[in-house]
């Protein structure tokens, strides 16, 4: 099973966390900066981690260039997507709602 999820991501951040939820899309900050794939393989890994996926279950398929991406999970439905990421972001003291 696959899930598509959008991505609102903020390059060259302080440090690389969950920022909470504009609407439907999750907004990212990321401390890699916006150039050769840097920030798209940071967006990948903090996603792995915020939801407890092995390296590679989520990756950047659209937006690559952008800083609104198209994010593709592997592994899991659209609410434990939800369900991981509100608690991750819960218990890193992540952004608004």
């Amino acid at each position: 099973m696959k899930t598509r999820l959008a991505v609102k991501v903020v390059p060259g951040s302080s440090r690389s966390c969950l920022a909470g939820w504009l609407g439907d899309t999750l907004k990212l900050r990321v401390a890699a900066p916006p150039e050769r794939g840097k920030a798209n393989a940071a967006v990948e890994a903090l996603l792995d981690e915020a939801l407890s996926l092995p390296s590679g279950s989520a990756r950047v398929v659209a937006g690559q260039s952008s800083p609104r991406k198209t994010v593709e999970v592997s592994g899991l439905t659209d609410a434990e997507v939800r369900e991981r990421l509100s608690a991750a972001q819960t218990q890193n003291g992540g952004g608004r709602r």
